[in-house]
């Protein structure tokens, strides 16, 4: 190559890099301009709902909007900002979730303390309270809203390349555009100067550089699938990416990976994890949220129980509520509380069902349910079923301690006999849910080998964060 010619690549290259450089920047003010409009409209909405309710607010607009907090409402975004919910990309949503509970309690405490240093009543006290659990709310669901929006538009996660094409490269590309919530958006692969593109790559996606050979196209993240890849480029070729951000996605199977914290061991790096699920404080207080919610929940639902049992006692006579056995903690049997979407000969129709047409038999033995279920009733059985009502009487299971309010479904025992004994075993060591991970996420579409892994997500990554999450 001339001398020419190589000062014309090199002028390419750096125009190149300074438009990603651009963009990247570009994309980032977008996403935390939308965030933090999102908190400050959500922040002034809580505000001036209790600005209209309270009876010590100042008067005028100001009063209305900003209430009558020590400090104005919209100042919560400054915690949040200290907090780095506003960087573009990432935490994962529960630990958001996590984050954003500290930064209105961090909010809060400030209030209660310029309060205290003046006149706190146990009204204004009251206000800053309740203010907080409605930020808490609005903010979460509006961020929900707005990264729903950017994930549609392609603008939330960040453009992320994966080093190596190799199976663990594309397995690592499908998990991140599964779940593009992460904030890590694959746009191809950066592979090794003689290696091929993969056969069928997840999303069609491409080759965008190679690490000994042309210059690589500027991305946000680059992402090594392994530790022994990171291992095997050194640091002359790592310092060739136009990259701000390299992270290591070492694949665990399925060992924990929430709230794990890095430890620096003088020539290594230790990973410490939090098993949120042995420690009692957080069993006792999950205990406490269940009961208090549940009882709650009873109440509140229970003109729609008691409307939904007529009518199914008038569609099918007998008794509108059933009682199924199903495996609790440490393989205890529970008696389920439901009611009845089913005719009373259930059992018989699906027998015969299931001799007369062997699609629905591999069907059922797939994923235990049918998409055409002789047993379920016309009209109400199909309704109760889909918006899961028939569920609602199992929230006197939860404040009877047999169940909780997020956990593993618990399973009749011929479901649980489908696993092998070693999840059976980890999957009875929590309490069963009224509803979990895997009910809210992929319901019937999700197998037995879909149930067990996210199952098993939730386990090994419980907190109480991601209960409420």
């Amino acid at each position: 190559m001339s001398p020419t010619e190589i000062i014309a690549a090199s002028v390419a290259s750096a125009r190149s890099d300074r438009r990603g450089r651009t963009r990247r920047t570009h994309r980032r003010g977008i996403v935390a301009a939308c965030l933090i409009a999102g908190d400050l409209a959500a922040a002034l909405a809580a505000s001036s709902l209790f600005g209209l309710m309270g009876r010590t607010s100042p008067e005028g607009i100001a009063g209305v909007v900003f209430g009558a907090l020590p400090l104005p409402a919209p100042s919560v975004v400054i915690v949040f900002a200290a907090l780095g919910l506003y960087l573009g990309y990432g935490p994962s949503p529960p630990e958001r979730l996590r984050l954003r509970s500290w930064g209105v309690a961090t909010y809060a405490a400030c209030c209660l303390m310029i309060a205290a240093g003046g006149h706190l009543t146990l009204g204004l006290a009251g206000e800053i309270v309740a203010f907080s659990g409605v930020m808490i709310l609005l903010g979460f669901y509006t961020e929900v809203a707005i990264r729903n929006r950017l994930i549609r538009r392609k603008i939330w996660g960040a453009p992320t390349a994966i080093i190596g094409a190799d199976p663990l490269g594309q397995s690592l590309a499908n998990s991140l555009l599964a779940q593009p919530e992460l904030g890590f958006r694959p746009i191809g692969f950066i592979v090794e100067q003689d290696e091929e593109a993969p056969p069928r790559a997840p999303d069609d996606l491409p080759i965008i550089g190679r690490l000994a050979g042309d210059p690589i196209q500027p991305v946000e993240v680059a992402m090594f699938s392994s530790c022994a890849d990171l291992a095997r480029h050194d640091g002359s070729r790592i310092g060739r990416m136009p990259v701000s951000r390299v992270v290591l996605a070492q694949q665990i199977q399925d060992l924990q990976n929430m709230w794990v914290q890095i430890r620096p061991l003088g020539t290594a790096i230790g990973l410490e994890i939090r098993r949120e699920l042995y420690r009692p404080l957080n069993l006792r207080l999950k205990r406490v949220i269940d009961g208090v919610l549940a009882l709650l929940g009873l109440v509140l639902t229970a003109p729609l129980i008691g409307g939904l049992a007529l009518a199914i006692r008038r569609l099918d006579p007998g008794n509108p509520f059933y009682v199924q056995v199903r495996v609790g903690r440490n393989g205890r049997a529970i008696k389920v509380l439901k009611l009845r979407s089913m005719y009373r000969d259930s059992d018989r129709r699906l027998r015969e069902h299931l001799e007369s047409s062997p699609e629905a038999r591999a069907e059922w033995q797939r994923f235990f349910k049918l998409t055409n279920d002789p047993r379920v009733l016309p009209g109400i059985g199909h309704f109760i079923r889909s918006k899961s009502l028939d569920e609602l009487p199992q929230l006197w299971n939860v404040i009877n301690g047999d169940m909780s309010l997020v956990g593993p479904r618990p399973f009749p025992a011929y479901h649980m006999e489908s696993f092998d004994p070693a999840f059976r075993t980890l999957r009875t060591s929590v309490p069963p849910g009224l509803t979990g991970l895997w009910q809210i996420s992929s319901r019937s579409d999700g197998d037995l080998l879909v149930q067990r892994s996210q199952d098993t997500y939730y386990i090994h990554n419980w907190s109480p964060w991601l209960d409420l999450y």
